[in-house]
């Protein structure tokens, strides 16, 4: 079990540009022992240090069943990250993790699952449809839907390609504000959700991004026959202590970084879109 309190040093193996301002950073644990002891689910965050500046929470995106490798997208919009977007390989950063709940992978064994995402929202759902693709087998039909405002917004453009490509797998992106080179839907992501072919029966949805994508697309899903219970979002709230202590992420009831940040969206549904809770 690792230590939740310590910062562990990490050094940049690579730096790799997204797109403006956002870059992914691929981390290696210095200490032999730690890197050995350290387990994370595919939805998880870690609380990304930099000495002498402060830490922010990031989802990490890289297979879960590789943690010597830990890949962080982070995108420049603050103090600590812009500070982070200076540094360069072979550079330390302070890893202090994993936090919370992730994606419920085993229990969507044998399901069809239907993947939801918005803008730089895909990130904490890239290692775990990453990880269902490295076990192909164990799972049924994986439709991807993605949606950004513009054309410079799409991420990960490669694995979405590679994705694509998968078995038993449909890929569908749509642009609000699209460019001459976009090839796909015009228009918002729930747009795309009556394209796609769905049993409700063996379907289970993960949606990560906007809230207001969340609750104006999961009652097109449930008009469809989803259940709610059936459909798991990760949310983001300001967090900063991971354990639950400093109450900046609280949700109603929850706290996300120790209850969530993945969440059955039932137990979720009465608190999103308040302010103040």
């Amino acid at each position: 079990m690792i230590n939740p309190y310590l910062i562990h040093p990490a050094t940049i193996m690579e730096k790799i540009r997204e797109a403006d301002s956002i870059h992914t950073y691929r981390l290696r644990l210095n200490d032999e022992e730690t890197r050995r002891n350290f387990r994370f689910a595919a939805g998880q965050f870690n609380m990304v240090y930099l000495f002498g500046v402060g830490e922010v929470a990031i989802s990490i995106v890289s297979d879960p069943e590789e943690p010597e490798r830990l890949d962080h997208t982070i995108r420049s919009v603050g103090r600590v990250t812009s500070a982070i977007a200076q540094l360069q390989p072979g550079e330390t950063l302070g890893i202090r993790g994993p936090f919370g709940q992730g994606w419920p992978l085993e229990a969507v064994r044998g399901h069809d699952v239907v993947i939801v995402t918005g803008g730089l929202g895909c990130a904490p759902v890239v290692g775990a449809i990453d990880y269902m693709f490295r076990r192909r087998r164990h799972y049924g039909s994986v439709k991807i839907i993605h949606g950004v405002k513009t054309s410079r917004d799409l991420l990960f453009h490669e694995r979405f390609e590679a994705w694509g490509k998968q078995p038993d797998t449909e890929v569908l992106l749509a642009s609000t504000r699209p460019d001459e080179t976009w090839r796909y839907h015009v228009g918002v992501v729930t747009d795309l959700f009556e394209r796609v072919t769905l049993d409700p029966a063996k379907t289970m949805v993960f949606m990560c991004g906007p809230e207001i994508m969340m609750r104006l697309g999961v009652p097109i899903l449930m008009r469809r026959g989803i259940p709610a219970t059936a459909i798991y979002v990760s949310l983001e709230r300001h967090m900063e202590c991971g354990i639950g202590l400093c109450g900046h992420c609280q949700m109603g009831p929850y706290f996300l970084c120790k209850d969530g940040p993945v969440m059955r969206y039932d137990l979720v549904e009465p608190w999103l879109g308040r302010g103040g809770v």
